[in-house]
Formats: structure tokens, sequence, C-alpha cells
């Protein structure tokens, strides 16, 4: 693989200092004390846990590319790490079901609601229409593995607009560890986000995870009624 400025060039691992950091700090307290409250762990268990994951992060992150400057997506992969992290440092493996329970409560923490809802105001505005345009076009996982490539799409009927992700790093980096049969949790987190966004309904039909063709994100606007229908006159 090329480095993110091209060919030839040294690639850069990506560093713990900066946003793995500042993701780490400001969600294991919630990856911990789901734990106990999904997991049933009990709090000693849930703290033994957390503390063999902390070094695991760190070592899943000094092990990924460093993501280009315009490439959206950095965030969701360093995600993909902590909760990695945190299944490999459990007692047992857990099943897909209570995964998916336990990684949209650790997630879903207020400062994410937040961000949740602040993205739900710029929804569909020119800007935001622009990045998804701009994410398209870049590409990245054709130089980093553990990036995504997307086709954009806009609903001819105005609803709304789809991404739609040919290569996706978290399905990359889940094979990597070992643990690819769980991604599938890791997918629903889409569905909790948008609804905390409250302005779009949530729509797909497959993803990479399950043996789909591409992983299709489909974001519809809440109470549209098209142009010229009876609904809308």
């Amino acid at each position: 693989m090329a480095g993110a400025g091209g060919g030839g060039r040294e690639i850069l691992t990506m560093k713990y200092a900066g946003m793995p950091f500042g993701m780490w700090t400001l969600f294991a307290p919630s990856f911990r004390n789901q734990l106990t409250a999904v997991f049933g762990y009990g709090t000693n268990t849930a703290k033994a846990i957390t503390k063999k994951a902390k070094p695991k992060y760190r070592e899943i992150i000094s092990e990924l590319p460093e993501f280009e400057k315009g490439d959206r997506f950095k965030m969701n992969l360093v995600n993909c790490a902590m909760i990695g992290a945190f299944i490999l440092s459990m007692p047992e493996r857990p099943d897909v079901e209570r995964l998916t329970e336990y990684y949209a409560k650790s997630m879903m923490t207020k400062p994410l609601k937040w961000f949740c809802r602040k993205s739900g105001k710029n929804k569909f505005t020119p800007k935001d229409i622009s990045g998804m345009k701009a994410t398209a076009t870049l590409k990245a996982a054709d130089r980093n593995p553990y990036s995504w490539n997307m086709e954009f799409y806009e609903y001819p009927d105005g609803s709304g607009y789809e991404g739609r992700f040919t290569k996706c790093g978290i399905c990359v980096l889940m094979k990597k560890l070992g643990l690819y049969d769980l991604t599938p949790a890791l997918c629903r987190l889409d569905y909790t986000m948008s609804e905390a966004g409250g302005v779009t309904d949530f729509v797909r039909q497959y993803t990479l995870a399950s043996g789909g063709p591409y992983c299709d994100c489909g974001y519809k606007k809440k109470g549209f009624v098209k142009a010229g229908t009876e609904a809308g006159r």
C-alpha cells in the first residue's frame, strides 16, 4: 500500500496520542459500566476486563495505517478497535445479539447523542451533500484497506440519499482480529445513531458483513411527503 501522499512514500501508522486517546478517555467508562449492565459481570471483573483491554486497544491502533486528511471514517475504525479490544479481553466470547446491545449502549453516551443531534440539523444541507460527494470521490480504501469506498446516490423523489459502500474498514479489521462473525453488531449502530439524530429514517437492504454485495446506508427525511401527492397539497 502506498502512503497517503502517493506511491513510494513511507507508510505512517496511526498514533495513539490524539483521537484514539481521546476516544478511549471518552468511552472507556461507558464500555466498562455496560459490561455489568448488559453481560452481568461483577464490578471487579468489569474493571479487570477494561484494564486488559487498554493495552490491547493501543496495540491494535499501533498496527493501523494513518488516515488521509480528507477521510471522514477514522473515528469509525477507532471505535471498532475499541470494541474489538474489549471483546478480546472478555472471559467469554459474546453472541451477536447481546454484543449489539452492549455496543449501542456503550457508544450512545450523552456526548455522542449531542453529536448525533447536531449532525442531524445539518443533514441534507448543501454542505452535507457536498461532503458526501467528496467522500465518494476520495475512494480512500484504494490506498488504505482499513478505510471505506462509497458511491453516493440521491433519491429521485427528493426524500434523501444513500451511501453505498463497496469496501468497509470495519470488516477488514474485524477479520484481522478474528471477530468477523460479530461484525453485524457494529453495523446496527447506524440505525441507533440515525434515530438519535431525530431527522432521518435509516433504511438498509444489505451489509457486506452479512454476505451482501455492498452496505447501503440510506437516510430518508422523517415525515417526507412527495410533492404533488394528495398528502403533499
